[in-house]
């Protein structure tokens, strides 16, 4: 592992390429189904004016990685911050991005205190399909971000060929569970078994799940029977530009669509439908 001076100089290097596109946050809800309420929200990159990751993703080079990967945890903290998000924030982050964790952890730690953001209330979540071949790296960034009382998780679990090497080697607090294993769940026996058995294994290593990609009721009553209650997905919404969603609009997931507007409806008919 590099000394913190080679290291900052080195990080110091790499952000000297610039990201050459303004970004924004888009929030996507993860809702508690258990609890009735909003308990994080996904930050995901946006263009400046509003166009998808793709258009920006593609924008990025092993020169400007280190940059993006910055400015990308820096916009997502003061962005929750300024439209008043209340819930914990899940922010992508690039694992290869990171030369040495303790110095790279710096500008979020400075945006976290100048915003007055929790760090409990910091999720980082990196994809099982990152190409990382140092994985005592991982391991290392894992445990610095632990150190400061930042969460982790695992994002598109079950879409890589190592996820179960992950968890052998790793100890994230979260494993984000594919939407293919997802998708028409409700329907689907074989994956029905996939998932129920992994949400255990995760349930004995201390690692909670999430449900990607969840669009329908019967997704979300499969997963749910599977021991799965936090889900993320268009069922409760689609990424808000510059927005969150609220708990009073939990509901309006499960009713028919000429009663999605209007007023949040009572407690005992969100627990009816939630089941």
């Amino acid at each position: 592992m590099a000394s913190g001076k080679s290291a900052c100089n080195l990080c110091h290097s790499r952000g000297k390429a610039r990201f050459p596109q303004k970004i924004r946050m888009a929030y996507q809800p993860i809702v508690d189904i258990a609890a009735g309420r909003v308990f994080a929200h996904e930050a995901l990159v946006r263009g400046e004016n509003g166009e998808g990751a793709g258009h920006v993703l593609a924008q990025i080079t092993d020169e400007n990685r280190y940059n993006f990967d910055q400015t990308c945890r820096v916009q997502a903290i003061e962005t929750a911050s300024r439209i008043g998000v209340p819930t914990a924030i899940s922010i992508n982050f690039m694992p290869n991005a990171v030369y040495e964790p303790a110095n790279c952890i710096c500008t979020t730690l400075r945006t976290a205190r100048k915003t007055g953001m929790p760090l409990d209330r910091i999720i980082f979540e990196f994809t099982e399909n990152e190409d990382m071949t140092d994985h005592s790296m991982l391991n290392d960034i894992i445990d610095e971000y632990a150190r400061h009382g930042l969460r982790t998780a695992i994002d598109d679990f079950g879409s890589g060929y190592s996820g179960l090497n992950k968890l052998a080697r790793l100890q994230p607090d979260y494993v984000k569970l594919d939407m293919d294993l997802t998708r028409g769940l409700d329907s689907d026996r074989r994956r029905q078994a996939i998932v129920r058995h992994t949400t255990r294994l995760c349930e004995e290593l201390g690692i909670a799940v999430i449900a990607e990609g969840i669009e329908t009721v019967g997704e979300m009553t499969a997963v749910r029977d599977a021991g799965i209650h936090l889900i993320q997905g268009y069922l409760f919404s689609k990424p808000r530009l510059e927005d969150f969603y609220r708990d009073s609009e939990i509901l309006k997931a499960f009713l028919p669509e000429d009663r999605r507007t209007g007023a949040a409806p009572e407690t005992g008919e969100w627990r009816q439908a939630a089941g």
